[in-house]
């Protein structure tokens, strides 16, 4: 059997071939296009004069789903607001991640989910800096300073990824999928962000976990593999 300490050896010539150059390209044009629509928002939102820096589309967006809101889809919402701010999304569910991935000794995993979870939630803070962008007036959550890009939807985002990426089966890529979008509704549903906050965090998050996982892919792949076999052969 190939020893833990070489994962790499075990990974298949495709995720070996994943350490080049287009995982890497393609993570860094998702960061690119944060950064643009970031400088739109802020251009076009001077540009048209509104108060609180937001383009047509976002105002629209927002018009549009406030007439959604009501005690049934209340309830949801606030659910996904508290999943992802303060301890439980900083802390508990991060713990929680890891100390099962530990269990399972999948170590490369651990370090890929804090890398890009960590420097996921630093990218999102230097940008609302950078940006300062105001957020919607009708907020039913509380929330901290910078509407450009969503924390919450960042951190969903490169969530999903990871797990999609560690776990490459079509049910958790959907799974993924359907919670980020969900997080996405949410945060304008609760007037928390603008609907292009939402996309720029999307875009951010998945950016980067795809950037931290290029450099990873043989490795990762290679220590799931040993671990299934381990699994297989108790069996």
């Amino acid at each position: 059997m190939v020893s833990d300490r070489h994962p790499e050896r075990s990974a298949t010539p495709r995720a070996k071939r994943v350490t080049r150059r287009w995982p890497l390209i393609s993570g860094l044009c998702a960061l690119a296009l944060t950064l643009g629509l970031g400088c739109l928002v802020l251009l076009r939102g001077t540009a048209e004069s509104t108060a609180a820096g937001s383009l047509a589309l976002d105002r629209s967006w927002l018009a549009w789903i406030d007439r959604l809101r009501g005690p049934v889809l209340d309830g949801p919402a606030l659910v996904l607001n508290y999943l992802g701010f303060g301890l439980t999304a900083s802390l508990l569910i991060p713990a929680l991640i890891v100390g099962v991935l530990l269990v399972a000794r999948r170590y490369w995993a651990v370090g890929f989910y804090l890398a890009a979870t960590m420097l996921t939630g630093g990218a999102v803070q230097i940008l609302k800096n950078l940006f300062a962008r105001t957020r919607p007036q009708d907020i039913l959550v509380t929330v901290d300073f910078g509407s450009f890009p969503s924390g919450h939807v960042a951190n969903a985002a490169v969530m999903a990824t990871i797990f999609a990426l560690l776990f490459p089966r079509l049910w958790v890529w959907a799974l993924g999928a359907a919670y980020t979008l969900a997080m996405m509704i949410s945060r304008t549903y609760l007037g928390a962000h603008w609907l292009t906050d939402t996309i720029g965090a999307l875009l951010l998050g998945v950016g980067i976990a795809v950037v931290v996982w290029a450099p990873l892919a043989a490795k990762l792949d290679g220590e799931r593999r040993l671990r299934r076999d381990e699994r297989v052969a108790r069996h």
